[in-house]
This record gives C-alpha cells, structure tokens and sequence, in this order.
C-alpha cells in the first residue's frame, strides 16, 4: 500500500480533491476533521480550560471560533494546541492505515502536513496550489471572516513556493485547469 499525504494551504481546495479521490473508491483519511473531533476529548479540554481559561467553553463545549481567535494570533498558543491533537491524530491515522491494507493506496488530507512534520509518515506527497488571492476570497466566503483574518491564519502555513519544492505532485486548483483529470492522472498512476 502506498501512503499518500494531500495537502494545501488553507482555500486551496484539498477538501474537493480529497472528495475526487474518495468518489474514485480511495480512502482518505481527513486530518483536520479528525483534529476537531479530539477537542472533544475530556482530557484536552481540561488542558485548554487551565491554558485559556473558561472563554473559549460555551457550557461544556469548545466553541472553536473563541479557540481559533487566540490560536491564529499567537504562535505559541497554537504550538500548545498542536502539542495536544497532533500526537492523538498521529494514533488514530496509524490505526486507520492498518484497517485499510487491501487498497492499493490511501490518503490523508492535512493543511499542515508539512508545518507539523507528518509529511515523514508518508511515500508521496500530492500539493493543491492557487492563486493567493483566489484563495483568500474562497476563506472569506466558506468562513465568513475577514481578508485580516485569513491572512492572519495564512501566516502560520508555510509558502507554497516552499511546499512546491518538497511535494512529488502539484494539482492546480486556480479555476482555469479541470481538477477531474489531474486527480484521474494521478489515480491511474498510484493504481498500476
């Protein structure tokens, strides 16, 4: 089985191209979704509450939007976070794999793959690339915030540029070039 890691800065459309992939039969394994999934988690949330106080909870839940709010604005509060998720996602994705041997390749889909040093759990590595301007418009639409705010999140990703250099594959998402064939090519060569 080969592992493949898909990933993007945020607005670039991995979470459609992991779609393709996931209509072609491939599992995908949705990082960031599973992310979210563990600020459930009774022990992470008392490590949040102790770390940022009862303002990010409403009731008993995280409300992720208080929670990104200090996060995206302070690096050190999102290296403690990713301290946190990042070693349960790592376990769950491990057990993942091992439930999915019989397919001839799998993926997971990570925006920070790169950043959080996951590309290393991986044999190829797929990049999804736009225009930062598009992407940007795409954020603000999908998230209802401001062009301040994704660019505040942008700045805890690393450049495309860089992430070019060390992916195997690049899929363009810029609205010109069709995402079906690149991802068909991609399949057709991961499946032979």
């Amino acid at each position: 089985m080969i592992k493949i890691g898909l990933t993007g800065n945020i607005g670039c459309g991995k979470s459609v191209v992991a779609k393709i992939f996931e209509t072609l039969g491939v599992p995908v394994y949705h990082a960031d979704l599973s992310a979210r999934k563990f600020l459930d988690d009774n022990d992470i949330k008392n490590s949040l509450r102790s770390a940022f106080g009862d303002d990010i909870f409403d009731q008993d839940l995280i409300n992720r939007n208080k929670l990104a709010s200090i996060v995206f604005n302070d690096k050190s509060s999102l290296d403690y976070l990713n301290s946190l998720i990042h070693p349960k996602v790592k376990s769950d994705l491990n057990k993942w794999v091992q439930s999915k041997k019989e397919f001839p390749y799998i993926i997971q889909e990570a925006a920070i793959l790169f950043e959080s040093g996951f590309n290393r759990e991986f044999d190829k590595v797929i990049l999804v690339i736009c225009p930062d301007d598009l992407a940007i418009q795409r954020v603000m639409k999908r998230d209802h915030i401001s062009e301040a705010e994704v660019r505040r999140r942008q700045l805890n990703q690393w450049p495309q540029k860089q992430k070019i250099t060390l992916s195997d594959y690049v899929i363009n998402n810029d609205g010109n070039e069709l995402l079906i064939p690149q991802v068909l090519t991609l399949h057709k060569q991961f499946i032979s």
